[in-house]
């Protein structure tokens, strides 16, 4: 049933970021920019109702690794007092946001996040939930280790294979890079993923009854590996394509991120790295530099996630 509420959350969601994307600005919030007050960014003009407009902010902290933002945490709105008109912002007020926008699509994304911060008590202390699709990109040949807790200093668990390369007499589908180990994205804590359900590498593209049995298997259990040790390709997550979000949430500032090989970021490719992960949002950098939000990441290797 998630997948399929994601399916249709995906599909209105593409329409109304297709629409908003080529959106206008209100133009009270030229002038309203100038009252957003220090240490935080503005995003989208999501409201004027009369004489009242509502500018979405965010703290200017939401794409720092070490303080990343949480799409579970209250957030605050400008409420911003117009002229007559409409045209032009006379005061500014930061104040509480007491609900999402009608346009907004984190609404239809509401019930899946809302089923995953249910999950905290289950994960360690102080571990922000998370869903994402990753790999090991660690090249190590003892593989990447997968520890008891979030520091180098933890219990280590056992280990992830570092790339494979398969060889089946000419048969096998192996990149030329060899296959990645890739696991599910459960938290995020200090700049390590809680990760489980490791895959031996491989092992779901290549013919089952031919994978040998010598083939390394990894530690399939829930563990944490560092953040610099793991990658993934932008999966489709019904936003706007071509750039990053300031905070993982529709409405932030949206920059605009290039692929590796030039041309707007979309679901071909992925980020350089993967710094922190909130929910079904990934904070990454993109291969130009851009440090941003995206949400869903997918471990695919052999298509792209869209």
């Amino acid at each position: 049933m998630r997948v399929l509420r994601l399916i249709a959350a995906t599909i209105l969601c593409a329409a109304t970021q297709a629409a908003r994307a080529d959106d206008t600005e209100p133009a009270w919030r030229a002038s309203a920019l100038a009252m957003v007050p220090a240490g935080y960014v503005a995003g989208t003009a999501y409201r004027t109702d009369g004489s009242t407009g509502y500018l979405a902010v965010y703290p200017a902290t939401s794409n720092d690794p070490k303080t990343p933002a949480s799409v579970f945490a209250a957030r605050q709105a400008l409420v911003v007092t117009l002229k007559a008109d409409a045209a032009r912002a006379i005061s500014a007020e930061l104040k509480p946001r007491t609900g999402p926008d009608s346009d907004n699509d984190d609404t239809d994304f509401a019930k899946p996040h809302a089923d995953l911060a249910a999950k905290r008590m289950a994960l360690p202390e102080g571990t922000e939930p998370c869903d994402l699709g990753a790999w090991s990109i660690d090249k190590d040949p003892d593989g990447l280790n997968v520890r008891a807790g979030p520091s180098v200093k933890a219990r280590l668990l056992g280990t992830l294979p570092p790339p494979y390369r398969l060889k089946l007499g000419g048969a096998e589908n192996t990149p030329d890079g060899g296959w990645l180990t890739e696991f599910r994205v459960v938290g995020f804590k200090d700049g390590w993923f809680l990760i489980e359900g490791a895959k031996p590498p491989g092992k779901n593209y290549e013919d089952e009854k031919r994978y040998p049995r010598n083939a390394p298997k990894p530690y399939a259990g829930r563990g944490w590996v560092a953040s610099n040790k793991i990658g993934a390709s932008y999966a489709n997550g019904a936003t706007r394509m071509g750039g990053l979000f300031q905070a993982p949430f529709v409405d932030a500032k949206w920059m605009p991120a290039q692929r590796e090989l030039g041309g707007p970021i979309d679901t071909d490719g992925g980020p350089k790295r993967i710094l922190a992960c909130s929910g079904l949002w990934g904070l990454v950098e993109s291969q130009d530099g851009v440090r941003g939000w995206w949400r869903s990441l997918c471990s695919n290797q052999v298509t792209n996630c869209s």
